[in-house]
């Protein structure tokens, strides 16, 4: 898979998650996008904290650190904000993909 055109995505995907789960943390995020994708999709700490830190900056996802026995773990969820940008995301998405579609596969000519 081409690591240029999954990183393009990656917000869409996280917000995708965090739609579907209400809050996840990091690990929970990489190991789920790995599960959906049969292991063609690994996201990479260097890659998914940025982009968490990035749509955080945007006042998509806010945060909660809860304690998990000895441990602590950072938790990330939509905002109000970032619910109303869901759908946007995916419309988005659902546009790029549709062009890519009708370039990858043209019409032959009548």
């Amino acid at each position: 898979m081409n690591a240029k055109l999954f990183r393009g995505s990656l917000d869409t995907i996280i917000i995708k998650l965090l739609s579907d789960n209400k809050e996840m943390y990091g690990y929970e995020i990489t190991q789920k996008v790995k599960t959906l994708t049969e292991g063609e999709f690994k996201i990479t700490e260097g890659a998914l904290y940025p982009a968490l830190h990035r749509l955080e900056a945007k006042g998509l996802l806010e945060t909660q650190t809860k304690s998990i026995g000895n441990r602590f773990r950072k938790y990330y969820r939509l905002t109000d904000s970032g619910q109303t940008e869901v759908n946007a995301f995916l419309e988005e998405m659902d546009q790029f993909i549709q062009t890519m579609q009708l370039l990858m596969q043209p019409k032959l000519a009548k």
